[in-house]
């Protein structure tokens, strides 16, 4: 009963692979431009190196959205293990126009600061913070953010 899933966020395959898609065209496009009509030679690097790091920020896109997210009654995961809280730790929920949140999602708030990590459109944490959302759709992160704020206040 403890372990049940209540709710999960997952990545659409059409939002993920839009999104992996303009990063890479992207990226691809400033590659393609440094070698084809290359400009100085500290401009060339420029192009180079963003265009490199946007692939390698498609390419962690698509590693991250292949997981999803699950609420249970005693944790907020991801479908490939990581625990990104404890209902325990969360201080808050915040939701509002103006949070400093990732699109279509929620931030939450720990009592203590986790391990930086970054999931490029699914989830990431940042010391006491943590925001769920990206290219998730803004229905199933709302739904989270409702279930979660009725199982912290159950908690409280």
């Amino acid at each position: 009963m403890e372990d049940d899933i209540l709710m999960t966020v997952k990545v659409s395959a059409m939002r993920r692979w839009l999104g992996v898609g303009v990063l890479l065209g992207f990226g691809g496009l400033l590659v393609y431009v440094a070698f084809a009509t290359p400009p100085a030679l500290a401009w060339q690097g420029f192009l180079l190196a963003i265009g490199a790091g946007a692939l390698w920020l498609a390419e962690m896109m698509r590693r991250g959205t292949s997981a999803r997210i699950e609420l249970t009654r005693t944790e907020l995961r991801s479908s490939d293990g990581t625990r990104i809280a404890a209902i325990d730790e969360i201080e808050g929920l915040e939701r509002g126009v103006f949070a400093f949140k990732p699109s279509n999602g929620f931030l939450i708030r720990t009592r203590a600061p986790g391990v930086r990590t970054w999931r490029p459109g699914l989830w990431w944490r940042l010391g006491r913070r943590v925001g769920i959302g990206g290219v998730t759709a803004a229905a199933q992160t709302k739904a989270m953010s409702e279930v979660l704020s009725a199982l912290l206040a159950e908690r409280d």
